[in-house]
């Protein structure tokens, strides 16, 4: 990460070049933020249906080793993604 300006040292123009810049930035990191949330929803919306499906015909929705992982996390033996589980 960049190291923040002395702003006293900036003049006006700077000012306002660096305003803009940052401004600039934020947006496209904004814009990358939705699609990465539009594709989660995505995603999740297809896990949804097969979870449905497997459902309506009978299957096991949730295994043993779900309950377990559950299990644990509660247990505070660890976070999903913490290379504890």
């Amino acid at each position: 990460m960049d190291t923040f300006p002395e702003l006293g040292a900036l003049s006006d123009p700077e000012l306002k070049e660096l305003i803009a810049q940052l401004t600039e930035e934020e947006q496209e990191v904004s814009y990358r933020r939705r699609i990465l949330h539009g594709k989660i929803d995505i995603l999740r919306a297809e896990l949804v249906n097969r979870l449905r499906k497997k459902h309506e015909e009978g299957e096991a929705v949730i295994s043993g080793a779900d309950v377990q992982q559950l299990t644990d996390i509660l247990a505070g033996k660890g976070l999903p993604g913490d290379g504890t589980l």
